[in-house]
């Protein structure tokens, strides 16, 4: 970074981005089709209720943007859930958060090497599952190691495509079912609710999964102090984000689901293909296995590196050892070492982590987040109200409670494999954390976020 401590006034960003321009990054990160790739195992665990469980994870959803919004304006700076925890409530909570985090950071590049993997067997099913998620990785990894990186504008290419593509389908499925059952096929109420298959209980496991498709909202907060209007546009752009994506995740599970009703009937991992054969014939398969692999390998792509950074900023820090992960590559300026670590965990994931069970893993660290912010907004506006502001009840307390106690029950939602697996990983870091901190007495350990 730029020495600046001979300037007279410390630097600070240009606030050029409005309302419009936030919501364009905010559906990037969401990605048009992120319910796609989860459609058979939403519908394996809700019993053929995806669409029901993606608009009930929706409202959780919009009560937690609240919170991360209203949090981005007293805290716009970088780190999101570990930033605003650790500040509002207890550095060592922050840490915790922030470690809950990094198993997302882990569990992202895994699971897009595994999708892409998972489609592409379907055009080459004679090629090994390994051989073609190490392919992926390595691709990954090679790449971040020549410091290739995705532009905003590659990613809006791609989410044109996308959604030009999932336009096609949606006008391909509705000719489909008004040809096959008229009407009926089009407008039915069974995709939200069957009385014959609708269970309290799963529907639950069901939300647990489809919350899924909502992660990467928060990734918002990181441009309040890019923001014209902050105090405004972070909180109403992070709600609209998740409501776009959600009534558009509840479209596209709808048409999947009424084309095909039973999730018996094919592979849960690649349900959707047999969706995109079934209304659009081989070009639309096709198409779809490309964007969709595409889509994953960018996103997969971007997490590497910045958990890569992430490992950097503690080694840089002294969180983890100094010598290997604060280790910056002399001639590319980036942290080779962790980048090949997280591709070599991510490679072995895909072999030794199911997809569904790595999804779960991916949930278990965002609600460990999601509880943890609305915590914290709760306190910050109810318990310690900021200067000037006018304590509400609504507001600054029931909206953050609930928020809080709806992820806390989709997180008991979760498999009880993902929360020991995931309570496992908290454990470590809570061991670790006292270890380093003489059992919690000195200075919590620090994630410097805003130089990763």
């Amino acid at each position: 970074m730029s020495d600046n401590s001979n300037n007279s006034q410390p630097q600070r960003l240009k606030r050029v981005l409005n309302l419009r321009d936030l919501l364009v990054y905010g559906m990037v990160i969401m990605q048009v089709v992120a319910p796609v790739p989860i459609f058979g195992l939403l519908e394996q665990r809700s019993n053929n209720h995806a669409v029901t469980t993606v608009i009930l994870a929706m409202v959780a959803m919009m009560i937690t943007a609240v919170s991360y919004g209203r949090m981005a304006i007293l805290y716009p700076m970088a780190g999101s859930a570990y930033t605003y925890v650790g500040r509002a409530l207890n550095p060592h909570l922050g840490f915790l958060a922030g470690w809950s985090m990094f198993l997302d950071y882990l569990m992202i590049p895994l699971i897009s090497a595994i999708i892409p993997a998972l489609a592409i067997q379907r055009l080459l099913p004679s090629v090994p599952f390994p051989v073609l998620t190490f392919i992926i990785v390595a691709a990954m990894t090679v790449l971040n190691l020549r410091g290739i990186r995705a532009t905003l504008r590659a990613n809006m290419a791609l989410l044109v495509v996308a959604s030009l593509t999932v336009g096609v389908f949606l006008i391909l499925a509705a000719r489909y079912l008004f040809i096959k059952d008229g009407w009926s096929g089009l407008l039915s109420l069974s995709p939200i609710y069957d009385p014959a298959t609708f269970k309290v209980g799963t529907v639950l496991g069901g939300i647990s999964l489809a919350a899924m498709n909502y992660i990467g909202f928060d990734g918002l907060t990181t441009l309040a102090e890019d923001s014209v209007n902050p105090k405004r546009d972070m909180v109403l752009s992070t709600v609209l984000v998740v409501v776009i994506t959600g009534v558009l995740s509840a479209v596209e599970l709808y048409f999947l689901h009424q084309v095909l009703p039973d999730w018996h009937s094919a592979d849960v991992n690649t349900s959707y293909l047999d969706v995109m054969r079934t209304v659009g014939g081989p070009v639309l398969f096709t198409t779809f296995l490309v964007v969709m692999s595409i889509s994953q390998f960018g996103s997969g792509f971007s997490v590497q590196v910045n958990a890569a950074r992430l490992l950097y900023g503690m080694g840089r820090d002294n969180v983890l050892p100094r010598a290997l992960f604060g280790y910056l590559s002399p001639t590319r300026q980036n942290p080779s070492h962790n980048i090949i670590l997280v591709g070599v965990m991510a490679f072995l994931g895909t072999v030794f982590v199911p997809f569904d069970q790595a999804c779960d893993l991916l949930n278990f660290g965002a609600f460990i987040g999601f509880m943890g912010v609305n915590l914290a907004t709760l306190w910050s506006y109810y318990f310690r109200t900021p200067k000037g502001h006018r304590r509400n009840v609504l507001w600054d307390f029931l909206l953050p409670a609930s928020g809080f106690f709806m992820c806390l029950l989709f997180w008991i939602g979760l498999p009880n494999r993902a929360k020991i697996v995931g309570g496992l990983w908290l454990l470590v870091g809570v061991v670790y954390s006292a270890y380093k901190t003489c059992g919690f007495r000195d200075s919590p350990l620090l994630f410097d976020f805003k130089d990763n």
